[in-house]
């Protein structure tokens, strides 16, 4: 049989493989923003972009007809075309949500045409993508919106806009064009006939650096800002932070506006991206992929494709695997590529296999949220067959085309049926995690069962000869010989290079010393051991962590997080504590739990675990423990019982170690870390990969880990979350120093060690030079602080904004050395200094906010203020009453008592609503006054009349509305989804308009979310 090799696809790639920069005159005259206008515009016509000088709303509309007539092969009449472009392309009724749907999902619409016959018309071809017709506007008015708006330069699909282009000067930052966007947005794009609230993608550029992003990344950012509650929550991702770089398929980025032209704004390119790789989630939320994920899933599909025409199905060749990193977004790039695949005629089902059930159940999740009911899940084997059979709950036929499953419940149905017809089937087989449990008697069964397969691997962290495992079937030892070659790689270099996941802060702390006298190797290795779990060492290690876990953790910080659909006030993160087995888990569980009682701590500490063949890792890899608790020995599940038992108190929960509840457990306990409820969760190698939480942010490590299992564990700690966590914190009670090294290097490069960690505390304080630059230390920083002192005035625009960027960047450097144990006697400002400095930063960020209407806008638009960091560092109440009491002690006639007391709310975002209150106690306050208590019965006076006083204007139900509030207070947050806000509402009349209720009811929640402020933690 002739073998051929294959010269070129046929396919057009979206993710261009390599792309070298074009060679342009550097030394060329000053380029105006006109200029840079101009010349987009030529390389867009050059590329078959059609231009229009269009710049009014009548040009356009009659632009749209003509191009929609063109593509339906169809003439409207003018009843038509009335008739279809006021109810279906700009109905009044919608908005920025449901013409992204209309775009996404909905893009054939309903015609009725003069003679009551009905057509289908298209609103942009998704079969055949070049069939839609590419045009550029610039420079287009709209003047019915609240001010005067030109937009720079805009891509019509078939006549209407969906990719809109803003740019700025060479020189000028980038950041400037999407504020302009954020402005437009607010402005002007619903105006008129909103036809620009069909844009999908947003393109801001300087011509040096260029960016794109998704039109609800852009819409979700106008209402968080709306509502004014703090900063944006980075991982909401509806920020300037969310914007992406284009890329080649080897994550090398294409930054300039020229280059970006010609590989992004290419027809087949764009079309693609629009049409194939955005995603419209069952949230509302558009999301676009970024270049890695779009190049791993084109290289899957085309894999599919080329292998189906050299029938080489049911071969290595058909398949692959794909590197990408942990905490790059595999779940959507695995959802896409799954998607895709069920659209290629000759296959019948993707399978998608995760491990474990939490997995399977966490990967549903983010499945339903992609699209509702795309995939299908399974609670047992038996479903699992019943849907490779096609068959419904009650026998009915039913197409499950992609299924996801866990290693697990596959391994059991192949088990049970060693013939079956779907063997025989056209099948993509897409494994989650592919360097785990499917290594070899697994991938054997599937291999020796399915005939007609393609078989795809994501993982994080590959298996190469160097960490393969020393035994087992030798042809099964690195990924590359089980899944094929590899596909598409994105490393954690390349993941913390483009802000998607953290770098790593690392402390090793010692805490054995060996033995130099001993010389056999045999016995240090014993004596180690026992070393390693001696009381006395269990005991020191679980004081430090207790003395360090509010500064490691950051307890002092607080934060907005949501929890169940609803936006909860938290203070810091919570951590992983990796042991080396679980007679050692259950030492350290004993020993938390003692000392946190002597030490009267608020901590809730958690343990689980089950039997593992191997607790300890080997060659790297972290042994899978099982998912029950019948093989473990009787003290260890005593043990594990009694921690439960810990847990139900905790939580109300009734959870034991039975094969029917240890699941639940599972994942309630799942549940609760990423609700941020647990502080320490005790683990042997459970949650150490696969598990996703982005309030976690350190793990306590004694456990020996190497290559994959030490990556794989450190990258629990580096999801992204928000500007006060600005690494993953690993505390190493064991010397890995070099196993650290070599996992970077090996799924890193050999230079990712300066990228993957943090810098050293030297190197924070004093500075160090970085990519040609110097970065200024905490030393200079400070210093640079006396061109503005603290008794004098900040004036003018530019000074408050050379102070803001300079106190920023003081607050984001203290933020990083204040997890170093030594920044304690090195702080270079006092309490004091730091409250002044605040309280300029916070009265010119209020400035600021006040000033949003208007030009003098700009200024905020282009400092990103860290209220965050500036939260974490506050004054509380308790330090405010500490000063009122002071104030008592000296009979009420010390006025620098109250002149500091002005300086330290005024330092606080948090107690700025609340100065009047306070303000209103100090003028009460006598000899006679007994602080504390005078100040509880004070707030819960004036809480009483300010509940009653909204009570009254909103005519709420008083009892349930009293009922309401205090259970909030209660909760820490305030539920406001639910029927429970509409039960205490007053009844509304049935004929009165559905939007007047709900305006109703959202004032009535500002009102309890402004109350709620006000008087929680006072």
């Amino acid at each position: 049989m002739t073998k051929y090799n294959i010269v070129a696809s046929t396919e057009d790639v979206t993710v261009v493989a390599e792309y070298k920069a074009e060679y342009r005159d550097k030394s060329s005259a000053h380029q105006s923003e006109a200029k840079l206008e101009k010349e987009f515009i030529k390389n867009l016509v050059d590329q078959g972009y059609e231009y229009l000088s269009i710049t009014k709303e009548d040009d356009l509309i009659d632009n749209l007809k003509e191009q929609l007539e063109k593509l339906n092969n169809i003439v409207f009449s003018d009843a038509e075309w009335d008739s279809f472009f006021k109810k279906t392309i700009s109905s009044a009724n919608e908005g920025i949500v449901e013409k992204t749907r209309k775009i996404q999902q909905d893009h054939i619409q309903l015609l009725e045409r003069d003679d009551k016959s009905i057509k289908n018309i298209i609103l942009i071809d998704k079969k055949n993508i070049h069939n839609n017709k590419l045009q550029v506007i610039n420079q287009y008015e709209e003047e019915g919106g609240k001010y005067r708006n030109r937009y720079d330069i805009t891509i019509l699909v078939n006549g209407l806009p969906l990719i809109h282009i803003e740019l700025k000067r060479r020189g000028i930052a980038i950041r400037e064009a999407f504020n302009q966007i954020k402005r437009y947005q607010h402005e002007s794009f619903w105006a008129s006939h909103g036809l620009f609230e069909y844009v999908q993608l947003f393109v801001i550029s300087n011509g040096t650096n260029t960016k794109y992003y998704s039109n609800t990344t852009r819409d979700a950012h106008i209402k968080e800002a709306s509502k004014n509650r703090g900063a944006t929550n980075l991982k909401t991702s509806n920020s300037f932070k969310f914007t992406s770089f284009w890329a080649d398929s080897n994550n090398k980025i294409i930054p300039d506006l020229v280059d970006f032209t010609k590989t992004f704004f290419t027809k087949h390119t764009v079309l693609n991206i629009l049409i194939h790789y955005c995603v419209f989630t069952a949230e509302d939320l558009l999301l676009v992929m970024r270049p890695y994920q779009i190049a791993a899933t084109e290289r899957i599909i085309n894999r599919i494709k080329v292998s189906d025409n050299y029938k080489q199905a049911g071969k290595k060749e058909a398949g692959g695997y794909i590197w990408h990193t942990t905490g790059s977004g595999k779940t959507l790039t695995s959802f896409k590529a799954a998607v895709l695949a069920t659209e290629i005629e000759s296959i019948d089902k993707v399978i998608f296999v995760v491990d474990r059930k939490d997995l399977d159940n966490q990967t549903m999740k983010e499945y339903d949220r992609f699209e509702k009911g795309a995939a299908n899940s399974n609670v047992s084997t038996s479903v699992l067959q019943r849907q490779l059979e096609n068959k419904g709950e009650k026998g009915a036929h039913h197409d499950y085309k992609i299924i996801i499953t866990t290693i697990q419940k596959l391994a059991n149905f192949i088990k049970r049926n060693k013939k079956h017809e779907v063997y025989d089937k056209r099948v993509v087989l897409i494994f989650d995690e592919c360097h785990r449990s499917q290594f070899g008697e697994m991938h054997k069964a599937i291999i020796k069962s399915f005939k007609n397969y393609h078989i795809f691997g994501f993982t994080g962290t590959p298996i190469f000869a160097a960490n393969a495992p020393s035994g087992g079937n030798a042809g099964f030892l690195t990924t590359e010989q089980v899944f094929g070659e590899k596909l598409h790689t994105y490393t954690i270099v390349d993941a913390i290079n483009d802000n998607n996941v953290l770098p790593f802060r690392i402390d090793f702390i010692n805490t054995v010393k060996p033995n130099e006298e001993i010389q056999d190797e045999k016995v240090p290795g014993i004596d180690a051991e026992r070393a390693l779990s001696a009381p006395e060492r269990i005991n020191l290690i679980v004081e430090y962590i207790l003395k360090h876990f509010d500064q490691k953790t950051k307890r002092d910080s607080f934060y907005t997080h949501t929890i169940k659909n609803e936006k909860r006030k938290v203070a810091g993160f919570n951590s992983i504590f990796a042991v080396s087995s679980i007679p050692m888990a259950i030492k350290y569980y004993r020993e938390l739990k003692k000392q946190i009682e002597e030490k009267n701590k608020n901590l809730k500490i958690a343990t689980i675990f089950s039997f593992a063949p191997n607790e300890e890792e080997i060659d790297g890899m972290l042994a899978d423990e099982e998912m029950g608790t019948d093989t473990l020995d009787q003290s260890s599940r005593d043990f594990l019982e009694s921690a439960i038992a810990d847990y139900n108190k905790y939580f109300s929960a009734n959870y034991d170690t039975s094969s029917e509840q240890f699941g639940n457990y599972y994942e309630n306990l799942s549940m609760r870390v990423k609700n941020r409820e647990i502080d320490i969760l005790i683990v042997v190698n459970m949650f150490l990969t696969g598990f996703d939480a982005t309030t976690l942010n350190t793990l306590w490590v004694d456990k020996n880990l190497r290559l994959h299992g030490l990556i794989q564990a450190f990258s629990r700690t580096n999801r992204i979350l928000n500007s006060v966590k600005s690494y993953g914190n690993i505390v190493c009670f064991r010397d890995l120093k070099q196993n650290t090294d070599d996992a970077i290097a090996l799924f890193g490069d050999k230079e990712a060690k300066g990228i993957v960690l943090l810098k050293t505390y030297e190197e924070y304080y004093e500075g160090y030079d970085a990519d040609d630059s110097r970065q200024d230390g905490y030393r200079e920083l400070v210093e640079k602080l006396s061109d503005y002192p603290i008794d004098e005035e900040i004036r003018g625009e530019n000074n408050k904004r050379e102070f803001v960027k300079l106190f920023g960047k003081i607050l984001k450097v203290r933020n990083i050395l204040s997890s170093f144990d030594e920044f304690i006697d090195d702080d270079l400002l006092s309490d004091r200094d730091m409250q002044d400095y605040l309280s300029k930063y916070n009265d010119i960020y209020e400035e600021f906010k006040k000033e949003h209407a208007g030009e003098k806008a700009d200024i905020i638009d282009d400092i990103v203020f860290e209220i965050e960091l500036v939260k974490q560092i506050e004054v509380n109440i308790d330090y405010i009453l500490m000063l009122v009491a002071k104030y008592k002690e000296e009979n009420c006639k010390d006025k620098d008592i109250l002149k500091d007391i002005e300086k330290a709310i005024d330092s606080s975002i948090e107690l700025r609503n609340k100065k009047d209150l306070i303000n209103g106690f100090i003028e009460r306050v006598n000899v006679t006054t007994i602080i504390e208590k005078d100040w509880e019965a004070y707030i819960k006076d004036n809480k009483e009349k300010d509940i009653e006083k909204l009570i009254k204007e909103e005519n709420l139900k008083a009892d349930k509305a009293k009922i309401f509030i205090e259970n909030s207070f209660r909760d820490g947050f305030v539920k406001t989804i639910g029927t429970d806000i509409t039960d205490i509402m007053p009844r509304i009349k049935r004929f009165q308009a559905n939007n007047e209720r709900q305006i109703k009811k959202q004032n009535v929640i500002d009102k309890i979310l402004a109350l709620f402020e006000r008087y929680f933690g006072m």
